[in-house]
């Protein structure tokens, strides 16, 4: 006789199950990177583009640029803010779109 081999059976797949510290700290990690963005990276881009397109800026340059943006986030400025924190609020929107769509698609059965 053939001795019965029983098929392998798999666990059901699941996701990876993360403590709420470890999420915590990895949206935290994503809030400073894209801030880091939002206050380095992006005003080098808007002076740049705002040079070529605009001509020179009324200060002395980036420095005098720089320096009235950090003064107006500093101040608690709503647009200086928005601008700011706007990498932040784009991944974040991004993110919820994603979700409302795998939503939609778990509603229809696709």
């Amino acid at each position: 006789m053939c001795p019965t081999v029983s098929p392998t059976v798999r666990p059901p797949e699941t996701k990876s199950t993360t403590s709420p510290r470890d999420r915590l700290t990895k949206e935290l990690a994503l809030f400073f990177g894209l801030l880091f963005v939002g206050l380095v990276l992006l005003p080098i881009g808007i002076y740049q583009v705002g040079q070529s397109v605009f001509g020179d800026y009324g200060g002395s340059g980036y420095a005098d640029f720089f320096g009235t943006l950090s003064r107006k986030v500093r101040s608690g400025d709503t647009v200086a803010c928005f601008l700011v924190l706007s990498p932040y609020l784009g991944w974040q929107t991004l993110r919820l779109l994603h979700l409302g769509w795998r939503a939609i698609g778990r509603m229809t059965g696709s």
